[in-house]
């Protein structure tokens, strides 16, 4: 694992999402296999992803899916290869213990 912190600005470099709608705050350590972020935006009422001001559970997927955004930049920029898009295209077998993050 890297021993790197890497803050919110440089995980703005790494993922289209922006403002608001970029959800973790830190990432504390990387390696090839795996990612550790870090967030407070789940406690945040101003919140993109709240309705009725709620954060449902399910909005983990979008955390998850950004870490994996920031963990394949990291890698590719590690390789000396440039950030690449991709999709999360489905969910499957997805339980959630919790109806609500906030």
């Amino acid at each position: 694992m890297s021993p790197v912190a890497i803050g919110r600005d440089e995980i703005l470099t790494l993922i289209p999402h922006q403002g608001g709608m970029c959800l973790l705050d830190a990432v504390r350590e990387w390696g090839d296999a795996q990612i550790t972020c870090e967030t407070a935006t789940h406690r945040d009422p101003a919140n993109p992803l709240r309705e009725g001001g709620k954060l449902a559970a399910i909005h983990l997927a979008e955390y998850g899916a950004q870490a994996m955004a920031i963990h394949g930049g990291l890698l590719g920029r590690a390789a000396g290869t440039p950030v690449r898009r991709g999709l999360l295209v489905t969910l499957r077998d997805l339980k959630l213990a919790v109806a609500r993050i906030d």
